[in-house]
């Protein structure tokens, strides 16, 4: 296992050094504090693929520059990204609907990749789950682009591909003109989702009705993604998922990222969303899908006054909800899982099941 002060990824602060106590010994740790540090060397070991951040909305705002060194302004930024264990990043380029989703949609493609190449010592763009290991294992963060908005297509298999020859991994199919029919697909729609399987694209299924995951389920070879979703049995809220669909994830082979944002985690409505709720979350989708269906979703890069799921505050806060996962007695196996291997399965399952182009 890597040492967890010599990885790029590691905290920069460490749990149980030694104090001014009388006898020269430090103070035993408690509990707590054993979790954490043992969740930051599982992280440093093995990472974690989040599923969904927000920071492409805020590059017109924020230089390069200030995501590398820090940014006050924002929830997340390349050192609190490395101190909370990730090693993979899918960006969302989600667009408004509307006639200039393509035009806003390629500004923010152009967006991300101007950050990444202006980060080479930080990230690198991943088209690949290969890519993704590469880029792990030479210290760089890997950049996925997407989802990309499925209302960005129009009705036009050709911006599809277009899409993918830039490098877009993910496309998110809610709120579209082809997903608004009562079978959950119009004839487009099944076309796109075939497409979509033929180059290798991930179908997103966060925020889509039933009938549209039901029937996206019917017609996909190839697995799909939920990119920030969590449990509609805990919390009803439209982006979450059910368990019915949960359960044919299962024999999808698919994967639910489980988002921290506090309204689709809350379990009372009368207090504010903490990481128990997002471990509670956790929890029932490996209870419902299994073990190999679950991810993690941040749903980071927004401005650091914004609504956040106390314990998750950040990018940097990882460490906290595996920490609270180990003291309910997951499996180091279940909890690499959950980080990085189911993430990254998907992926590369989704490239194998595709057809030369």
């Amino acid at each position: 296992m890597a040492d967890l002060q010599d990885h790029p990824c590691a905290a920069s602060s460490a749990i149980g050094d030694f104090d001014d106590t009388p006898d020269g010994l430090a103070e035993a740790p408690t509990p707590a504090e054993v979790d954490i540090e043992r969740a930051r060397v599982l992280l440093a070991a093995q990472l974690v693929v989040d599923g969904h951040n927000t920071l492409a909305q805020e590059l017109d705002r924020t230089h390069w520059h200030d995501l590398q060194h820090g940014s006050a302004f924002l929830d997340t930024d390349i050192p609190r990204i490395r101190a909370g264990g990730v090693g993979a990043q899918f960006w969302s380029l989600h667009v408004p609907p509307g006639p200039a989703a393509v035009q806003e949609t390629l500004d923010r493609i152009d967006a991300v990749r101007t950050l990444v190449e202006s980060c080479p010592e930080a990230l690198r763009l991943a088209l690949t789950a290969a890519d993704m290991v590469q880029a792990r294992d030479c210290g760089r963060i890997a950049s996925l682009l997407g989802p990309v908005s499925g209302a960005a297509l129009g009705e036009s298999l050709g911006t599809l591909r277009a899409y993918h020859a830039l490098g877009v991994r993910s496309v998110g199919i809610a709120g579209t003109r082809w997903t608004a029919d009562p079978a959950g697909l119009t004839p487009f729609g099944e076309e796109a989702v075939r497409e979509m399987n033929r180059l290798g694209v991930l179908v997103d299924l966060s925020g889509a009705s039933g009938a549209t995951m039901e029937r996206v389920l019917d017609i996909s070879k190839a697995p799909v993604i939920l990119s920030h979703s969590a449990a509609q049995a805990l919390t009803p809220h439209a982006v979450n998922v059910p368990d019915e669909v949960l359960l044919r994830l299962r024999a999808n082979g698919g994967v639910c990222m489980v988002s921290f944002a506090p309204d689709q985690v809350t379990r009372r409505a009368d207090q504010p969303a903490t990481l128990w709720d997002v471990a509670d979350h956790v929890e029932h989708v490996r209870e419902v899908a299994g073990p190999e269906c679950v991810g993690l979703a941040g749903s980071y890069g927004l401005t650091a006054d914004a609504p956040h799921t106390i314990g998750l505050e950040d990018a940097s806060s990882y460490p906290n909800l595996i920490a609270e996962l180990l003291h309910r007695d997951w499996a180091e196996a279940d909890i690499a899982g959950l980080t990085w291997g189911n993430a990254a399965r998907v992926v590369r399952e989704a490239a194998d099941a595709a057809q030369p182009v």
